[in-house]
């Protein structure tokens, strides 16, 4: 009997077969597009039919809002596994995109109180999409080793901004839309053809931020493949995933220059719907164990000059 239950939010971007053949329980954010409410997991759906849904909604202009998961959801989820002596580590999105991870820290105290006996921690992931859905995995690793609940807990805080997470997107104008960027540098980007290069960031809330442009969608996806290769600590040992929305070409391609690099293990899934209402169709992303990100201190807008174009409005 394993000694721990691992419940992360759906962001965590994990495929089907894995949350289930690793019994990693999900709970799924929610969204609206246009008034009507869709999840964004759905059990007996193929996560692939939901995600290729939702990018067409987007495609279509379709409003878009998403919520965070309450504290509620996550004492729901967690009491029965409580119940049976089971301890419980709650996996979230990174703090700084979402107020997740705050709401599963409540019902982390809240529970600990109410279960003197057992463990109950909250860790934020640092990351968004498959970011998260790495360090899951690896939490399930733990588990499946014998480690403890806390144990697990104190690596996975160790070493959550060791994940790195590359992206590009599209089409600018979604981050325009979410307040990733102003106006004017989603106009500017477009006419210019410019791709801006995102990762998660070194924070202490964490987020997804620019740290690069560059001129076409070729030489931004260059720039995530470079990325890696500066930034990948022993590539050959390690699971790296990519991510897409609705660009599955793209993604095959950069799973095979990966793997020529000494990857062995890629998994591809379709792009997180819950942050891909902010990245939008024809976001590429790529997730690897490497440097800690908080080495890189320089505000990432700073250093790209977009920083100073946005404050030009």
């Amino acid at each position: 009997m394993s000694s721990f239950e691992i419940i992360t939010d759906s962001a965590v971007n994990l495929p089907d077969s894995y949350r289930v053949e690793r019994n990693i329980h999900v709970i799924p954010f929610r969204y609206l597009a246009d008034g009507v409410e869709y999840s964004c997991l759905e059990e007996g759906v193929p996560f692939k039919e939901s995600a290729k849904k939702f990018y067409e909604l987007l495609k279509t202009g379709a409003d878009i809002k998403t919520s965070l998961i309450s504290e509620a959801q996550f004492a729901e989820a967690a009491e029965p596994l409580l119940e049976e002596g089971k301890d419980v580590l709650f996996l979230t999105i990174a703090s700084g995109i979402s107020g997740t991870f705050n709401q599963a820290k409540a019902a982390a105290e809240t529970l600990s109180k109410k279960y003197p006996d057992r463990t109950v921690i909250a860790v934020d992931s640092a990351n968004a999409s498959m970011g998260e859905g790495l360090l899951a995995l690896k939490a399930a690793d733990l588990r499946d080793m014998g480690e403890s609940c806390s144990s697990a807990a104190e690596w996975l805080k160790a070493n959550v901004y060791k994940l790195n997470s590359y992206l590009t997107v599209g089409d600018l104008k979604y981050l325009k839309k979410s307040g990733r960027i102003s106006t004017l540098v989603a106009i500017a980007g477009t006419l210019l053809s410019i791709k801006p290069i995102i990762k998660a960031d070194g924070g202490e809330l964490p987020k997804l931020a620019v740290c690069g442009r560059e001129h076409g969608r070729k030489k931004a996806i260059s720039a995530i493949l470079k990325a890696f290769t500066d930034n990948a600590i022993e590539p050959e040992t390690q699971v790296v995933a990519i991510t897409h929305a609705d660009c599955e070409e793209e993604a095959l391609a950069l799973a095979e220059e990966v793997k020529k690099l000494g990857v062995q293990d890629v998994i591809i899934e379709y792009y997180d719907i819950c942050t891909g209402a902010h990245a939008g169709p024809g976001t590429l992303a790529l997730f690897f164990m490497g440097k800690d990100r908080r080495g890189d201190l320089a505000p990432a807008e700073e250093r790209t000059g977009l920083k100073k174009k946005a404050r030009a409005k």
